[in-house]
């Protein structure tokens, strides 16, 4: 069973944190006089330890460093250095203690005779005070700025995702009247020819309308049924052309992935928004290939001479590139080529299961 730490209340941690370190410290000092500490100054000496951690973790660093309050942070800092180190001193244990308690062994590393000084004015003692005051000021400050430093960030990227959503939800509300403005323009111009299709681009039509009704609102969907979205849009086209015999369209790969919905959509629109002339003849290729967890869209198209000199909205294609910046922003490439008679597009994307 995987533990995931993110989960886990910071202050456990704190806690289990301090009680390495004081067994730690039992087990040096029982390692060293051969006796476990029964005097209280040795948990004093601990206690103050945590306090001065604490101090400086909850109070000093929020309310001074974090505001950059450096000059007043070092100073105040100092301060209470020098009065762990009184404080330290006051309850460390007499000279006598280190006399009767350092070992007379050589073999541990003992004294013969008389044990030297190790009292509370030693200056091993005061050196090893003010190196334990640094350190636990040191670890404290940097614990507490990186602990800021990730809140910050985990803020940033909540704001961020906030943004992108709303964004996302503006563009596909954007697409979705754009889409059936185009369809319906299909759907009016078989029904001005009479035409015997007309029924069943209506039934085509309100499938593709239950689709973007249940289906858009998912952060993702399968890459098949995505596929079939666009199926449904190209036969929906077809049936208002007088000529579908250049309409091509194939698909290749695995099709077990995801892939945001009405992604696609946009550039198949434009490719039959162009890709007739005034005859009524159609030229559009469409292929998308799936191979190593990509999938590949090419699309080219004949450009209609009459439709060109039209003036456009530009809003699908641009909703497109929005939304492809916004999904993949390191994880797309997309290549517009528009010459005179002929418009290409290539994208790629990186897909999830």
């Amino acid at each position: 069973m995987k533990i995931n730490f993110k989960n886990i209340n910071p202050v456990v941690i704190h806690i289990l944190c301090w009680v390495i370190l004081i067994l730690i410290n039992v087990l040096t000092f029982y390692n060293r006089f051969q006796i476990f500490p029964k005097d209280y100054q040795f948990y004093i000496r601990i206690t103050l330890d945590i306090l001065i951690f604490y101090l400086n973790f909850s109070l000093l660093v929020p309310k001074l460093l974090l505001n950059r309050k450096v000059l007043l942070y070092i100073v105040v800092s100092l301060a209470f250095i020098f009065f762990y180190i009184y404080l330290n001193r006051l309850f460390a244990p007499p000279k006598e203690f280190f006399q009767e308690m350092m070992p007379k062994r050589p073999d541990l590393g003992g004294f013969k005779g008389k044990a030297p000084d190790f009292g509370p004015n030693n200056s091993i003692f005061m050196g090893v005070q003010v190196l334990v005051a640094i350190l636990l000021f040191a670890v404290g400050s940097v614990v507490k700025l990186v602990t800021e430093w990730y809140k910050n960030e985990k803020t940033k990227a909540q704001i961020e995702t906030q943004k992108i959503n709303t964004e996302l939800s503006f563009l596909k509300a954007q697409l979705n009247p754009h889409f059936l403005f185009n369809s319906l323009n299909s759907i009016y111009s078989l029904a001005n020819k009479k035409s015997d299709y007309t029924t069943d681009a209506i039934v085509t039509l309100s499938e593709l309308m239950r689709y973007m009704l249940y289906e858009t609102n998912k952060t993702s969907v399968p890459l098949n049924n995505e596929i079939d979205y666009i199926k449904n849009y190209i036969s929906l086209q077809t049936l208002r052309l007088k000529d579908s015999s250049g309409v091509r369209f194939n698909v290749h790969g695995n099709l077990d992935y995801t892939i945001e919905p009405l992604l696609l959509i946009s550039f198949i629109e434009n490719a039959f928004k162009y890709g007739t002339d005034y005859t009524g003849k159609t030229s559009i290729i469409i292929q998308i290939i799936i191979e190593e967890k990509k999938l590949f869209l090419n699309i080219s198209n004949y450009i209609s001479l009459n439709e060109k000199s039209k003036p456009s909205s530009g809003i699908g294609l641009q909703n497109i590139k929005n939304r492809l910046n916004l999904l993949y922003p390191n994880s797309h490439t997309l290549k517009i080529e528009e010459s005179d008679e002929l418009y290409m597009v290539e994208l790629m994307l990186k897909l999830k299961k």
